[in-house]
């Protein structure tokens, strides 16, 4: 019986270095305009201004959130926590997919209510700070761009950069709309396509993160493919005990036996042949195989259906 671990960590700990720099330098600059933005929706009377800037406000939190799991998953693994705290990642995502999902309730909520009470809206100020915050989100975009691809908690982050960006843009044309036109329920109903937007978003991130914490199969994943993929490899003959499932985004595991009719001494390359194939054929780096002949597997088979037969007799 033997096991074997392969890792490749150069790669995620430079992206994680350059991820949480980009993070905290976004953090930053929405904070610093939320706060902007909240003054101004409160001083023009606007919605869908205040329904923005409650969502980067929103925002601010899940970064924040998002922030301090990067730092806190540096940790290394310890005698209680040895795979360490990579799924604190996914517990901030999780959070802030249920953040924005409250965030966008409540901007429909609002937006409803006002259509039946409108109320005096200032729009050369809300034209200003939106167009303000078109900038400042486009900035925190390019920023986070290349880190979505890589890690679940980036991509939440920079699906909320992304929403306040098409808000900023709404809040724009509806402050054009009123100034043209002094069509006040226009700010409501860019208001609720604020919240509209956010909502089937936020609950797909929420589905990502729940299917990790649940130890699902990663996303683009074929069990049913890695099943069948050590079968083409020469004495391998049986495979069974496999579960694949992600740590955090990204960092992906498998375990598996293996079971094969070659001599012992044939273990060692066995494994590394099917090692080599997940990580060519699936991207999968860190492994668990455990090799074992088919005697080995055939006794443990045995024992197996003997104790079922005592207890179902």
């Amino acid at each position: 019986m033997a096991h074997s671990h392969s890792h490749s960590h150069g790669h995620h700990h430079g992206a994680g270095a350059k991820n949480e720099q980009r993070l905290a330098l976004t953090l930053g600059l929405t904070s610093l305009f939320v706060v902007v933005e909240i003054a101004a929706g409160i001083f023009s009377g606007s919605l869908a201004l205040l329904s923005d800037a409650a969502h980067m406000f929103s925002d601010v939190a899940g970064l924040t959130i998002a922030l301090l799991a990067m730092k806190i998953g540096k940790r290394p693994a310890n005698a209680r926590k040895t795979y360490g705290y990579y799924r604190l990642e996914i517990l901030a995502s999780a959070f802030n997919a249920i953040l924005l999902f409250l965030v966008g309730i409540y901007i429909v909520y609002e937006a409803w209510r006002r259509f039946a009470e409108p109320a005096e809206i200032h729009s050369l100020p809300m034209l200003i700070v939106a167009a303000l915050g078109l900038i400042v989100n486009f900035i925190g975009m390019q920023l986070l761009a290349d880190g979505k691809e890589q890690s679940l908690n980036m991509k939440g982050a920079y699906l909320e950069v992304w929403s306040d960006f098409l808000g900023s843009a709404g809040v724009i044309v509806a402050a054009l709309i009123i100034m043209a036109s002094g069509w006040l329920w226009v700010d409501s109903l860019v208001a609720v396509l604020i919240g509209i937007w956010v909502l089937p978003r936020s609950w797909t991130l929420l589905g990502e993160s729940v299917n990790i914490l649940l130890q699902g199969a990663p996303k683009g994943i074929a069990v049913s493919e890695i099943e069948m993929a050590p079968l083409s490899i020469s004495g391998v003959s049986e495979i069974h005990n496999l579960h694949v499932w992600s740590l955090t985004s990204s960092r992906n595991v498998i375990t598996a036996h293996i079971v094969t009719k070659t001599p012992a001494e044939r273990f060692a390359g066995i494994r590394k042949d099917i090692e080599k194939l997940l990580e060519e054929r699936h991207d999968l780096h860190l492994s668990t195989i455990q090799i074992e002949d088919e005697s080995e597997a055939c006794k443990i088979g045995a024992g197996h259906a003997h104790g079922q037969a005592h207890e179902h007799p």
